[in-house]
């Protein structure tokens, strides 16, 4: 069995539906994963746009979710521990903001956006608001697997 990411929304390797970018309702997409690594204590998740102008963009930081989840709904509010989550954490994200920011690139050729699941042997006990750098460095030496779904979105010139 390999430790996998899905979603409802989209499928790897397709465009992500407007509803979960700027361009629409901005709300994060509803993931789902299965098979993690034996040990699993906690999840992160961090999602990001590497074809970004200015390098890799952020779009939303979560972790320090327990080991018993194997979902997200779509549209997870944007606060710092969010209802529902087992007392996960959000980060902040390249827009300044708490929670998930939706795809919103340049017009122009259709950007790629990673959502990338960690199993990690232990909680990171990081505050809410910690940024990716905090997360990834608190992660060393406690990944056990990770799982990724990729989609992609393009803005219309207007």
């Amino acid at each position: 069995m390999v430790f996998s990411l899905t979603s409802t929304a989209f499928t790897d390797g397709s465009t992500i539906p407007v509803g979960h970018t700027c361009d629409g309702a901005d709300v994060s997409p509803p993931l789902a994963w299965s098979d993690p690594p034996h040990r699993t204590a906690a999840f992160a998740l961090i999602a990001d746009d590497p074809d970004a102008p200015r390098g890799t963009w952020v779009h939303w930081v979560l972790y320090d979710m327990p080991a018993s989840t194997t979902q997200l709904p779509e549209n997870v509010a944007r606060s710092d521990t969010p209802a529902g989550l087992g007392g996960a954490h959000q980060g902040r994200n390249d827009f300044h903001k708490t929670g998930y920011g939706g795809p919103c690139p340049p017009p122009g050729p259709a950007h790629r956006y990673f959502f990338k699941l960690y199993a990690l042997d232990a909680p990171l006990g990081l505050r809410a608001g910690a940024t990716k750098q905090d997360v990834e460095r608190a992660m060393q030496g406690h990944v056990l697997g990770t799982a990724q779904l990729m989609g992609t979105y393009a803005r219309q010139r207007r």
